[in-house]
């Protein structure tokens, strides 16, 4: 396993870690999905230890994702591992009538904290993340205050922003002019790059780059078809449509020629695209079973030049129409 500085911190990262929002199990907001159906814990438990023996050290979850089960597990498995990088998120809550609602005002951000450090099994969160916080939060400034208290007061050691799937450039711009924060969390993968052209910028600004979703819920693996369908609490079943699962794939086709060439699977071959941007600290697959850690945990392939130049293009002459058709079913 290779590790990365993570920034201007004292984090030394695996290049690849361990995505937690699986393993959180079926959640509810309203009637909308916010889970991955159902998971077996004792699998769940098993994976981060096989991703542990594979040399993953950095953790990544949230306090919404199964409504603070993924960092109950997290803590019950690793927690007392001083070993181990845990970062996780605040910011997503259900409202009293159980819908889905954003609080970043500081007494949420510090209770939520308190509530993840139990669950966690830590007394120091090593790296919070405000999840999804938008410009007009940042401009407010009650978030960015609570987070320096929260540094201050030894309760978390860095602290960052997962940005918007979608359109991460606002959020990005405004910490990195006020040189605020320690990192991102952002999208990016061989469907969605539009994130790519901040790389350098925060890069040169010390800020250290988790990139997730990098195998799209899925699509990457190059294991779905038209006949794949999911259960109804998993949040793919409304998100990855016939229509987007064989546009994928029919985007994909001559991407899947290199993993061929290097007699890797598909899996290995979307995460080596992110791998051969040295801006990014790590990325983050979603991880359920021992299975996918062993196969999330595979050395990468170094590309080259011309291979990267080719798989951008497609991206702008194909990806950029099923992005676009993607960002409109949510």
């Amino acid at each position: 396993m290779e590790y990365r500085q993570f920034g201007n911190t004292d984090l030394k990262v695996s290049v690849i870690g361990f995505g937690a929002w699986a393993i959180g199990g079926p959640a509810m907001a309203g009637s909308i999905p916010i889970g991955w159906g159902n998971v077996d814990d004792k699998t769940s438990a098993d994976a981060i230890r096989k991703s542990v023996e594979a040399g993953v050290n950095f953790f990544d979850t949230a306090d919404f994702y199964g409504l603070g089960h993924s960092e109950e597990l997290i803590g019950n498995v690793i927690g007392n591992n001083p070993e181990i990088i845990i970062a996780t998120k605040v910011g997503h809550k259900l409202s009293e009538k159980n819908d889905f609602i954003l609080d970043y005002s500081k007494d949420h951000i510090t209770l939520a904290c308190e509530k993840s450090l139990k669950r966690l099994r830590r007394d120091c969160i090593d790296y919070y993340q405000l999840h999804s916080a938008r410009t007009e939060h940042l401009i407010n400034g009650e978030c960015i205050e609570a987070m320096e208290e929260l540094r201050d007061a030894g309760k978390i050691r860095f602290w960052g922003l997962s940005l918007n799937t979608f359109n991460p450039f606002p959020e990005a711009e405004f910490l990195i002019s006020r040189k605020i924060a320690n990192g991102f969390q952002l999208v990016f993968n061989l469907i969605n790059q539009r994130a790519l052209s901040l790389f350098k910028s925060m890069y040169d600004n010390s800020y250290g780059i988790i990139a997730r979703m990098p195998l799209q819920f899925g699509l990457l693996t190059g294991k779905f078809d038209s006949a794949s369908s999911f259960e109804k609490a998993d949040h793919r079943s409304f998100r990855l449509t016939k229509e987007i699962i064989a546009g994928s794939n029919k985007a994909l086709e001559s991407i899947w020629k290199f993993a061929d060439k290097y007699k890797i699977s598909k899996t290995t071959l979307s995460l080596s695209y992110i791998l051969n941007y040295p801006e990014i600290s790590t990325v983050i697959p979603g991880i359920k079973t021992p299975e996918q850690a062993i196969e999330n945990s595979q050395s990468y392939v170094q590309f080259e030049n011309e291979e990267m130049d080719l798989i951008r293009k497609i991206y702008k002459d194909e990806m950029i129409l099923l992005l676009d058709k993607i960002e409109k079913q949510g």
